[in-house]
């Protein structure tokens, strides 16, 4: 299972950070979009998973899974929810 807590605090992905992780196959990563956040932007918050051995950068597009959320507390808490449920599935 995936915790909040076991992620950076959404003020984290202002900075142009992505988080990446792991639970069992699954392969998860979470960043804002865009990346680099100016102050004129509307960034999202983005989940994606990919159940392969390879890493982000080595996997290809069509083996991913992807998920937008709003850039706030909810969104983060609703994208911890959203991995769960893909580590389930």
């Amino acid at each position: 299972m995936i915790n909040e807590k076991d992620l950076y605090g959404i003020k984290h992905y202002r900075y142009g950070e992505a988080y990446y992780g792991s639970s069992g196959t699954m392969r998860f990563r979470v960043a804002s979009d865009p990346l680099k956040i100016k102050d004129e932007d509307e960034p999202k918050l983005v989940a994606e998973v990919w159940y392969t051995p390879l890493c982000y950068e080595k996997t290809p597009k069509e083996d991913m899974t992807l998920k937008e959320f709003s850039f706030d507390e909810e969104g983060f808490k609703e994208a911890v929810t959203w991995l769960n449920e893909m580590l389930e599935a």
